[in-house]
């Protein structure tokens, strides 16, 4: 299995993510190599100091940056890792490609160089996220601004394939993110797709409000890029806000710093809610092929998960499922 890394991508580039690939070859079972992509002076400095068999190099003279228009740099940056390491998967050289980089470009180059599987007709860019007592998966998180009715019905099915073969989720019970409950909340795109679902869908639960994104009974939920991209968003500041408000407040007093040992492993229960490093990246499900996007600030840790996350699509071939689970909904798409 062969697994192509963007080096440069991210704001811990080229470190974190030649680290995070040496570190997934260490804790791999199985036959695995690493193909990094980007500045191969700068790769091979870090290798040399912590040398790992199973990696191949493979210079990049170009680089995207985070202002560069993701749409463009099949044009204008042809040599980059992220359009070279897409093309490694569509040419079957790789089996997947992840990058920290700019997601616009790998979101449009994954797109235009892949292309949809078959009767795809909107790709969506999936996140895990740890709930009460499960993970979930929200979907879409980005790709997809303004979105069809029969779009958030594929969101689901993808969706529910990943729950299953990643997580081993079998039949995953489906929700409309929507401000309130009834078949009759939101706009006319909303109402539309509660019909659909609830037509297409056995496990479509309903309708679920923002205040219960963590503990309702779905286990995938859908919505607008738009509207996905907030939430995912406002639940990482939220996160982060109140870790260092803890933080602050353990430290104004000598009896709370005591305190704070006896309360810190329950603490450190609490990451999974809100690091994503914990959980890698973000699929792009619906491309014919495995590309996963990684949060810009990810450390070693997140890149060497994002790469068992793809391995674990790879032997559970998410592809061919995904495939598999939108010809069984065609009469529903238009």
């Amino acid at each position: 299995m062969k697994i192509a890394v963007d080096a440069m991508g991210g704001d811990y580039a080229p470190h974190a993510t030649v680290q995070g690939s040496i570190d997934a070859l260490n804790n791999s079972n199985k036959k695995l190599e690493i193909i990094l992509l980007g500045d191969e002076n700068q790769i091979n400095d870090i290798l040399q100091s912590q040398f790992s068999n199973n990696i191949n190099v493979i210079h990049c003279s170009d680089e995207v940056t985070m202002d560069d228009n993701g749409a463009k740099v099949i044009k204008s940056k042809p040599d980059s890792s992220i359009v070279q390491g897409i093309r490694l998967v569509k040419d079957h050289k790789a089996d997947a490609f992840i990058s920290a980089g700019n997601t616009g470009a790998q979101l449009a180059v994954s797109h235009l160089i892949l292309g949809r599987i078959p009767h795809v007709k909107r790709p969506g860019l999936a996140v895990f996220f740890q709930a009460l007592n499960e993970k979930k998966v929200l979907c879409d998180v980005g790709a997809n601004p303004e979105v069809k009715p029969e779009h958030l019905l594929q969101f689901a099915i993808m969706s529910s394939v990943y729950l299953d073969h990643v997580e081993g989720v079998k039949k995953p019970k489906v929700g409309l993110i929507n401000i309130g409950t009834e078949p009759s909340k939101g706009t006319e795109l909303y109402r539309q797709a509660y019909e659909l679902l609830s037509n297409e869908l056995p496990d479509f639960v309903g309708n679920i409000e923002s205040r219960n994104f963590f503990d309702s009974s779905a286990h995938i939920l859908v919505c607008d890029g738009f509207i996905g991209n907030t939430i995912m968003k406002f639940a990482e500041g939220c996160f982060n806000t109140f870790s260092e408000m803890i933080r602050k407040n353990i430290m104004t007093k000598a009896r709370y710093k005591i305190g704070a040992g006896m309360i810190k492993p329950a603490l450190d229960a609490l990451r999974p809610y809100y690091d994503f490093e914990e959980h890698g990246g973000c699929p792009f499900l619906g491309v014919n092929g495995v590309s996963i996007s990684c949060h810009g600030a990810s450390t070693s840790k997140a890149i060497m998960n994002s790469i068992f996350l793809a391995k674990k699509s790879i032997e559970n071939n998410l592809i061919r499922d995904i495939s598999i689970g939108i010809d069984e909904h065609l009469g529903a798409i238009s």
